[in-house]
């Protein structure tokens, strides 16, 4: 039996990704830093934009998804006078303006993009398409090798808040803040249509994921020096990081050790039901014994059930 490869490092590296480099090389340059066995990342980041990529170190894979579905935040800047094919600055031109909107007709379309709206993904995206990626679609129509451009069906999104920084004749700066599935080409894209120009994405920076911020984010650079060294555990984040949303349920010994041997427990007796209380059929808690994370569970059908059980 092959052995397996790395140390069992559990929590998360709440990383600033640099300009350059895919999120994939990044877990892959962190997992190396801790010797870690298992890593993964919440939410990719282009090689063209920079800031935000919390990575999760062996258990903390489990609540990856939880990252992922969190609240983010970006700034960007958009270039009027073109439209590309990947809605960024990397891509083929397709449509081109001599519209250079103003301040006053920037701010003005602003409340249109905010709150629920229907937004269509840029075809250079991740989703997928009759179990294909629409980038992979993209790139053979693009390429030459057949097959039509991917069509891309609108779907709502939700963007908090959106605000303009700063602006000049060439381009102009946002802030936004958004929900799961957003991508902020494509916003900028419809920006550029509704104000009758056309423009793509040249410089993206995420600020937020959940509660991963950029204030208290660590560069790629610093986190290298520290390789196999112990200083770098002092950055390392609790696994619960990524759950700060989520209910915390204290219980027993006994109970953890029937969580871990993926058995349920009964909602049903009156200690349990003031334990409980909080919890709506189908809602997700982390319970945890002496602050140590031991699974992730629901009340379905009057039991509490594990769905994820940490091995820590």
């Amino acid at each position: 039996m092959a052995k397996r490869r790395g140390q069992p490092v559990h929590g998360w590296i709440n990383l600033d990704k640099p300009l350059g480099i895919s999120s994939a090389r990044a877990v892959g340059i962190v997992r190396r830093v801790f010797n870690a066995a298992k890593a993964g990342h919440g939410g990719t980041l282009d090689p063209l934009a920079s800031g935000i990529l919390p990575i999760a170190l062996g258990e903390a894979t489990k609540t990856v998804s939880y990252a992922m579905d969190g609240r983010k935040s970006y700034q960007f800047t958009l270039k009027w006078g073109a439209e590309t094919t990947t809605d960024d600055a990397e891509g083929d031109i397709v449509t081109t303006s001599d519209t250079r909107p103003n301040v006053d007709e920037i701010t003005a379309i602003l409340p249109q993009f905010t709150g629920l709206i229907d937004q269509v993904p840029p075809i250079f995206s991740a989703i997928k398409i009759d179990g294909a990626r629409a980038y992979d679609l993209a790139r053979k129509a693009d390429g030459g090798a057949g097959g039509p451009v991917p069509e891309l069906a609108a779907r709502p999104i939700m963007i908090e808040s959106l605000s303009l920084v700063t602006a000049d004749a060439q381009s102009a700066c946002f802030k936004v803040e958004c929900g799961k599935g957003a991508y902020i080409r494509a916003l900028a894209r419809d920006i550029g249509r509704a104000l009758g120009s056309a423009a793509h994405v040249i410089d993206l920076r995420r600020l937020s994921v959940g509660p991963f911020h950029i204030d208290n984010a660590i560069s790629l650079d610093f986190l290298e020096s520290l390789t196999h060294s112990s200083a770098a555990f002092e950055h390392l984040h609790p696994v619960v990081s990524a759950l700060d949303d989520i209910p915390a349920l204290p219980i027993s010994e006994d109970e953890a050790s029937r969580f871990r041997h993926g058995q349920t427990l009964p909602a049903i007796s009156a200690s349990a039901q003031t334990r409980f209380a909080a919890l709506l059929s189908g809602d997700v808690a982390i319970a945890l014994r002496d602050n140590v994370p031991v699974a992730l569970v629901s009340i379905q059908r009057g039991e509490v059930r594990p769905v994820r059980v940490f091995n820590i």
